[in-house]
């Protein structure tokens, strides 16, 4: 698979992000920014330092787990040792012993899931994204933080821009999110995936499913305790991480949401 094809791999698209998440990314207890960027900047850091062969492999490992808090939401998915940044501007995360970092030496085989698995693992947003959708996602986030959480969340995605395309009755262009104005409406949704203001604080909780160790469950929303039918934006909120203490907050929640679905109908209808 080549590397430079945004459709064929949606983990490594360009020269601006990423995603590590099928490497257990946002699997470790605190997965904040702040914490990953820490995490990953010591280990590249580690690795070029001490990684001149596969015989230095081990060593590097044994370092890193000294090194680092290991500890995960989810015991099923493994949080691999090699996962890095890319280069040197922090923009991409990546595979350490990916040959493409090592002068064409392939040293994946020490991983955890080994080589081929590495190699030819496409995760569930190639094959239930649209590709259409694909294309916009990517001309809309260039954050690899940002980019990793909402391009795995399926629901996040794809609820929206159906909402948005029954709006405007046809099937998004990619292009039309080109305009900088559509653009950034639609950047304002993606972002509540880190600043949603009524995300559950439980440490836990990864979008729809939190977790309690040895496996993980698909939340949901009491609605017949504020006396409400299901929300037609429900799995939007449960993609982020949504709790609600009144009936008042949920009506709050949607009007954000159905608000920001409105304003980039009417922005795309605009389009040149």
């Amino acid at each position: 698979m080549s590397m430079e094809d945004p459709i064929k791999v949606l983990c490594q698209p360009d020269a601006g992000k990423s995603c590590g998440a099928c490497c257990g990314l946002y699997n470790y207890v605190d997965s904040s920014r702040e914490s990953l960027v820490r995490r990953l900047s010591a280990r590249t850091k580690r690795y070029r330092e001490m990684v001149k062969s596969p015989d230095d492999l081990p060593r590097y490992a044994a370092a890193t787990f000294a090194a680092e808090d290991f500890r995960k939401r989810y015991e099923g998915i493994y949080c691999c040792e090699y996962l890095g940044f890319l280069d040197a501007e922090e923009k991409k995360v990546g595979c350490l012993v990916h040959p493409l970092q090592n002068d064409g030496a392939d040293m994946r085989t020490v991983s955890f899931y080994g080589r081929d698995v590495c190699a030819g693992h496409l995760c569930p947003s190639h094959h239930f994204i649209p590709r259409s959708q694909q294309e916009i996602l990517l001309k809309i986030i260039e954050d690899w933080y940002l980019y990793g959480l909402c391009l795995t969340d399926i629901d996040l995605v794809v609820a929206y821009f159906r909402l948005i395309a029954d709006r405007i009755g046809e099937e998004l262009r990619p292009e039309a999110f080109d305009r900088q104005a559509l653009k950034d409406a639609a950047l304002e949704y993606f972002r509540w995936k880190t600043t949603w203001p009524f995300r559950s604080a439980e440490a836990n909780r990864l979008g729809k499913y939190y977790f309690d160790g040895s496996q993980y469950m698909i939340s949901h929303i009491d609605y017949e305790k504020f006396g409400r039918e299901i929300s037609p934006l429900n799995a939007i909120l449960l993609s982020l991480s949504s709790e609600f203490q009144t009936a008042e907050d949920l009506a709050r929640a949607e009007k954000m949401i159905w608000s920001n679905i409105e304003t980039a109908a009417s922005l795309y209808r605009e389009r040149v």
